[in-house]
C-alpha cells in the first residue's frame, strides 16, 4: 500500500454512484432481501399518492426475464422543468438522491419514505429502467441504463388517463445470488399494505407463468378486518375486534385489537404504512394506556380482587396475553431510529396514542362490561401464571448452581467456546445419538439427543414449557433463555441443527422443535441460526466400491441410471429408515461433515403469516386444521 496520500486519493461519488458503490447502506443487502426491497420502495411512492387520497389503484406484475412493472392511477410524477436543477422533475427524481416532493408538505401529508433515496436506488441498482407518466393530457417516457438517462423525457402520445408506470430489470452484476422474485413474500407484502389501507386495490400479477395468475387484495375492513386474519382459528374475545381511529395535531392513530385463547402477546405496529419491528414511542404510549385503563377497573373490582395476592401487582405482560393489536400512525414528520427506520422515536407521539387510547378504550369497557371482565379474568390468570414462573426460575436457577454449569447430562458439548464456530445437533433419539458423537467434530459439534415424545408448546402455559423434561435440556443447553428474558447474546452456538429421521415422527419433532423455537425464541430463526439437517434417504452400492448417497428419490435413480443394466441388477439399494442405521463415520460423511452435508436454513420472510399456520396446524381449534389441510393437499410430499 501506498504511503502517499493526498488530495488526489479523495474520491468523490457523483448521482448515483455511491449506490451502486455501496448498495447495501441503501437497501440493506444484495440478497434476496434486497432485491424484493427493490419492489417495496417503488410501491411505497404509489402508496404515498394512496394516502394523500390521489389513488386507488395499485397494479403490481411481474414479468418474464425478471421484469418488474408498478403501474397507478395517481397524479403522475411531475415531468416540468425543475426551476433550479433546470431538467425534467421526473428525471430528478429518479436520478438524484435525496429529491422528491416528501419534504415538502404541501405535496405529501403523510409519507412513508423521507430520505428520498427510495425510486432513484431501484434506478441505480437496475440493468435498465423506463419510466411512462401519464399527465396533462399527454404520455411522457423515459429511458435509464444503470441509473443515467438514455433519453430525454418524450411526449409518445396523448391520453385523458393520469399516473405513473415504473418498470425495471434488477442488474445482475448486484444481486449476484438471485434476480428471481419470489411472488410470495411480495404478495405478504402487498396484502399488508392493502390491509393498512383500506379503499385501495392491488392487483398482483405473475406474468412469468404459462397461466398467468392474478391476486386482487382489497380488505374494506381494514386493520380490523387485519387483526381477524392473524388469529384465523383460534377462539377470539370480543367477537369484532376493538377499534380506536382519532386525529390529533395532525397525528393520525388507528387501532384494532382483540384478545385469543393463546397467551402471547401478537403486536404489530406501522408508522406511515413502515413496518416498526423495533416499536417506538407509539407502542410504547399504546402500552402505558391499556396498563393504566385495565389496572383502574381491576382495582375497582372488589370481587376479582379478592382471589389476587395483594402484594402483587397486574402489570402490561398480563394484560397483553393472548393480545392481538395492530397500531397503524400517520405522522406528517415520523423520526425513525437508524436508516433502517424499524424504531419510531417522536415523543409527542406517545403522549397523543397514550391519551387517545385511554379516553377510547375507558368508554369502550364502560359500554361492554362483559368483555372487560373476560379480559380481567384471564389478565388474573397470567399474572398467577407469571408468579408460578418466576417461582419456578429461581428453583431451576438454584438447581443450576448446584449442578456446576447447569448443563444436561445427555448433552455431549464441544470443547470450543465461541458461538460463531460452535453448532448443536439436536437429534432424535439415543440412538442416532451415539452415532453423532461417535462421527462429530468434537471441537466445534455438540450433540444432544431427545427422547420421548416432545410437549406442544401452542397449547400451554410458559411455566409447564419450562419445567418440560423435553425442553428443559434445550433451554439449558442453548443457554439464552427464553420467552420474553431470552438474550441472544448468551447463545452458545450459531448452528442449532434439528437432526431427526425422514419419517412421520421426525417431521412431528421437527414441527414442534420449530414451534418452541418461533414462539419463544424467534430471534434464533430471524438471525438464521436454526437448521434442519438433511440426511440421505438411500445408499446404493455395487460391491465394494465406495457407496453414492443419495437425498431423494430422484438422485437414485440418476445413481442408478450411471450403471449399464446387467450391473444395476447387482447394486443394492438400502432406504434408511432412521439415522440409528447409520454408523458415526457414515454420519459424518453424508450429514455432519461441514464441507459435504447438506441443511436447510430455518426462514420466516412473514412473521405474521408463520404465526397463523402455527398456530391452525398445532392449535385447540380441528376445523380450521381440517380446512388448512384440504387446501393444501396438492402441496404434500408424501413418502408412504
Amino acid at each position: 500500500m501506498s504511503e502517499n496520500y493526498s488530495a488526489g486519493n479523495i474520491q468523490v461519488l457523483k448521482g448515483l454512484e455511491a449506490v451502486r458503490k455501496r448498495p447495501g447502506m441503501y437497501i440493506g443487502s444484495t440478497g434476496p432481501k434486497g432485491l424484493h426491497h427493490l419492489v417495496y420502495e417503488t410501491v411505497d411512492n404509489s402508496i404515498d399518492e394512496a394516502m394523500a387520497g390521489f389513488c386507488d389503484k395499485i397494479v403490481v406484475a411481474l414479468e418474464k426475464d425478471d421484469i418488474v412493472r408498478v403501474e397507478d392511477n395517481g397524479r403522475g410524477i411531475p415531468v416540468d422543468i425543475h426551476p433550479t436543477e433546470k431538467i425534467s422533475a421526473l428525471e430528478l427524481v429518479l436520478t438524484r438522491l435525496h429529491a422528491g416532493g416528501k419534504f415538502e408538505k404541501s405535496a405529501y401529508k403523510v409519507s412513508g419514505g423521507l430520505h428520498g433515496v427510495g425510486v432513484s436506488c431501484v434506478n441505480a441498482l437496475s440493468d435498465w429502467m423506463e419510466a411512462t407518466v401519464k399527465r396533462d393530457g399527454h404520455i411522457h417516457r423515459q429511458k435509464y441504463e444503470r441509473g443515467v438517462p438514455k433519453t430525454k423525457v418524450e411526449i409518445i402520445g396523448d391520453t385523458e388517463e393520469h399516473g405513473t408506470t415504473i418498470r425495471w430489470k434488477a442488474d445482475k452484476t448486484i444481486f449476484t445470488e438471485t434476480t428471481t422474485y419470489n411472488f410470495d413474500v411480495l404478495r405478504d407484502r402487498l396484502r399488508e399494505l392493502a390491509f393498512l389501507n383500506k379503499g385501495i386495490v392491488i392487483y398482483f400479477r405473475d406474468e412469468r407463468l404459462e397461466n398467468p395468475k392474478e391476486e386482487i387484495l382489497k380488505f374494506d375492513g381494514g386493520i380490523s378486518q387485519f387483526v381477524q386474519e392473524i388469529d384465523v382459528g383460534k377462539q377470539i374475545v370480543p367477537d369484532e375486534p376493538i377499534y380506536i381511529n382519532a386525529e390529533q395535531d395532525d397525528v393520525i392513530t388507528e387501532i384494532a385489537m382483540h384478545y385469543n385463547s393463546g397467551f402471547s402477546e401478537n403486536a404489530h405496529t406501522f408508522v406511515n404504512d413502515i413496518n416498526t419491528r423495533g416499536g417506538g414511542t407509539h407502542y410504547e404510549g399504546f402500552k402505558s394506556a391499556l396498563t393504566f385503563v385495565l389496572r383502574k377497573f381491576f382495582d375497582a373490582n372488589e370481587k376479582l380482587k379478592k382471589g389476587f395476592d395483594k402484594d402483587e401487582k397486574l402489570n402490561y405482560e398480563d394484560f397483553s396475553s393472548g393480545l392481538t393489536v395492530v397500531i397503524s400512525m400517520k405522522v406528517p414528520e415520523p423520526e425513525f431510529e437508524g436508516q433502517t427506520k424499524d424504531k419510531l422515536g417522536n415523543t409527542e407521539v406517545r403522549t397523543i396514542v397514550d391519551q387517545v387510547v385511554k379516553e377510547k378504550l375507558t368508554l369502550y369497557f364502560e359500554q361492554n362490561p362483559q368483555v372487560l371482565e373476560s379480559i380481567l379474568k384471564k389478565s388474573i390468570d397470567e399474572a398467577k401464571a407469571r408468579i408460578a414462573a418466576r417461582k419456578a426460575k429461581e428453583n431451576m436457577r438454584k438447581k443450576t448452581i448446584g449442578d456446576g454449569f447447569g448443563l444436561p447430562a445427555k448433552l455431549a458439548d464441544c470443547s470450543g467456546k465461541d458461538p460463531e464456530m460452535c453448532e448443536v445437533y439436536i437429534v432424535e433419539g439415543d440412538s442416532a445419538g451415539g452415532s453423532a458423537k461417535k462421527g462429530r467434530d468434537p471441537k466445534t459439534q455438540a450433540i444432544l439427543p431427545l427422547w420421548g415424545k416432545m410437549l406442544n408448546v401452542e397449547k400451554v402455559r410458559p411455566e409447564k414449557v419450562m419445567n418440560n423434561d423435553k425442553l428443559q435440556p434445550v433451554i439449558q443447553t442453548l443457554g439464552a433463555g427464553f420467552g420474553k428474558d431470552f438474550n441472544i447474546e448468551k447463545l452458545r452456538y450459531h448452528k442449532i441443527i434439528i437432526m431427526a429421521d425422514a419419517d412421520v415422527d421426525g417431521s412431528h419433532i421437527r414441527t414442534l422443535l420449530l414451534t418452541f423455537f418461533f414462539r419463544y425464541m424467534p430471534q434464533l430463526i430471524e438471525n438464521g441460526y436454526v437448521y434442519l439437517a438433511m440426511p440421505p434417504l438411500f445408499k446404493v452400492q455395487h460391491g465394494k466400491k465406495e457407496p453414492i448417497y443419495c437425498y431423494s428419490d430422484a438422485e437414485r435413480d440418476a445413481a442408478l441410471a450411471t450403471f449399464d443394466e446387467e450391473t444395476r441388477a447387482k447394486v443394492d439399494v438400502q432406504r434408511y429408515k432412521g439415522l440409528g442405521e447409520m454408523d458415526g463415520k457414515q454420519l459424518w460423511e453424508t450429514t455432519m461433515d461441514p464441507s459435504h452435508r447438506k441443511m436447510r436454513v430455518v426462514t420466516i420472510p412473514d412473521a405474521i403469516e408463520a404465526d397463523k399456520i402455527f398456530s391452525v396446524c398445532m392449535g385447540e381449534e380441528v376445523e380450521p386444521r381440517r380446512q388448512f389441510i384440504e387446501s393444501n393437499s396438492s402441496y404434500a410430499n408424501l413418502d408412504i
